[in-house]
């Protein structure tokens, strides 16, 4: 089997596992392998994946005690960021390790090169100054121009964001620490990192302060992002990098255009309902809001009061709870109920078996931490 080389890991995956039963590492590693076969297609197959050193050797860390099993799975890969995050989402639809039920949650998604850029950064300064002889002052004065503009990254929050300077009235939202970056060194300072997929509680309190540009990939990947974002902070304006490219990948000119193209939030996210109406209706089917903005509001309230109990709540059309199941029996939950849900709320990620089973149980909406697919007739509302 092949291994992936330090040198190409872009991401880290960290996540964290709780099962009710003893198990042993390999009992971890062939779950993620054997319940994840098939749901993302032949080119994001993890032992495929593995393989071809797109993804590095899976590290388990486990502690037992009493009855109760706890650990730590790390997973590197040399993907990009939509195919990693993707990739995470996957393993947390895990219902099962070895004979036990499992509960796995991504904690975060690490950028592994944003720390070896440090060092690169600070080796080459201190190399530099040691170097004797002459050197071109333009290229000098270029590096001490873009080591000033990236100088100044800082952390912020509980959840420790890595920003520039957001003391200003505008800030610029960006998925992760490389984007940060790249931005700064393009002369754009007033930007901060979610650091992953996931809306910290700092980024929602800082839209209340600020007017908030997200700036986001133009991939799939981005577009949920943005859906996401939206849904629970105030966002003002949205930038998309060019289609299939992401932002820490963009020059600085290029990172200069897409912010000037700018869209309002509502704008963005009409057009992008727009395109895949349009999608729909070539394939017979169609898609609408139909809820007014009081209904959103206490589904939201509901949703917020059970975050991270790891549930999934069905509810009538009076917004009355009809039955609770833990997240990973909510297939079969949803067979076994009597009364037709109206909204199912689902303190997880919800892939598309997930919104299939919401979808034929008869249900109209269904609210999910995130997304990783959108393809379906029912309202989907992020929390």
């Amino acid at each position: 089997m092949a291994k992936i080389s330090p040198v190409s890991i872009k991401y880290m995956i960290h996540a964290t596992f709780r099962v009710e039963g003893a198990l042993e590492k390999p009992d971890v590693i062939g779950a993620i392998f054997g319940q994840t076969e098939g749901l993302l297609g032949s080119e994001l197959e993890m032992r495929e994946l593995q393989k071809e050193g797109k993804i590095g050797r899976i590290e388990v860390e486990l502690e037992r005690k009493d009855k109760i099993t706890t650990g730590m799975i790390n997973i590197p890969t040399a993907l990009d960021q939509s195919e990693t995050t993707l990739i995470a989402a996957a393993v947390e639809t895990i219902e099962k390790i070895g004979p036990c039920d499992a509960q796995i949650e991504v904690e975060r998604i690490e950028d592994v090169r944003g720390s070896k850029r440090d060092y690169i950064i600070g080796r080459a300064k201190k190399l530099m100054s040691e170097l004797k002889g002459t050197t071109d002052s333009r290229e000098i004065s270029k590096e001490i121009k873009e080591s000033a503009r990236t100088a100044n990254v800082k952390e912020y929050g509980e959840e420790k964001l890595t920003h520039g300077d957001i003391s200003g009235s505008e800030i610029i939202v960006v998925e992760g620490r490389a984007d940060v970056l790249n931005l700064m060194r393009a002369g754009v300072s007033n930007v901060i990192a979610m650091n992953g997929t996931k809306l910290p509680e700092s980024i929602k309190t800082l839209s209340e302060e600020k007017e908030v540009t997200l700036f986001i990939d133009g991939d799939r990947g981005g577009k949920l992002i943005a859906k996401n974002v939206t849904d629970n902070a105030r966002i003002k304006y949205i930038a998309v990098a060019p289609d299939g490219k992401e932002v820490e990948e963009l020059t600085g000119k290029e990172v200069l255009i897409c912010l000037r193209k700018k869209v309002p939030a509502r704008e963005f996210l009409s057009r992008d309902r727009f395109s895949e109406r349009a999608s729909e209706s070539r394939t017979g089917s169609s898609s609408f809001s139909f809820l007014n903005e009081n209904t959103k509001k206490r589904i939201r309230e509901i949703a917020n009061e059970n975050q991270g109990e790891g549930k999934a709540i069905l509810l009538d059309s009076d917004l009355k709870e009809i039955e609770i199941f833990p997240v990973k029996s909510l297939s079969a939950g949803l067979r076994k109920t009597k009364e037709k849900p109206y909204a199912v709320i689902f303190d997880g990620t919800a892939n598309q078996n997930t919104i299939d089973d919401i979808k034929d149980s008869g249900a109209k909406i269904l609210v999910a931490k995130n997304f990783t697919a959108t393809d379906t007739e029912i309202e989907l509302m992020g929390f």
